[in-house]
């Protein structure tokens, strides 16, 4: 569960754009696209071109889920650490206006940079 509250850290891994986007397509606005798509067990991370989307699977049937989403005009600023040679997993700190500092730990080879510049692109 990623606990926005509690400042909740979670480890995910990336997953194709379409599964992603298959997650929360219910939830899209038109001409919202997925850029980045990550998993951890039940639960989903999906980047949009408009937002971040926090997909909590809840219960033991996984029937009731909780969508969490953070435009990136809230966005106040972020950190990122890429991944290195012993430390493979790339970190994203983003400081959100009214909840505090959330990070997201990303596994293997994500390309971080790519998903800054979208966020930068958008809060800049």
């Amino acid at each position: 569960m990623i606990d926005f509250k509690n400042k909740g850290l979670i480890k995910l891994s990336a997953i194709n754009t379409k599964e992603g986007e298959k997650v929360v397509q219910d939830i899209l606005i038109n001409n919202e696209q997925t850029i980045a798509a990550f998993q951890s067990m039940r639960d989903h991370l999906i980047f949009t071109n408009k937002r971040i989307i926090s997909v909590n699977v809840q219960g033991i049937t996984g029937r009731k889920v909780d969508y969490t989403s953070i435009p990136y005009k809230k966005i106040q600023a972020y950190s990122i650490e890429t991944a290195g040679a012993l430390d493979i997993d790339a970190e994203i700190d983003i400081i959100i206006s009214g909840l505090g500092t959330i990070r997201f730990e990303l596994a293997g080879s994500t390309n971080i940079k790519e998903i800054c510049a979208k966020i930068s692109e958008e809060i800049l």
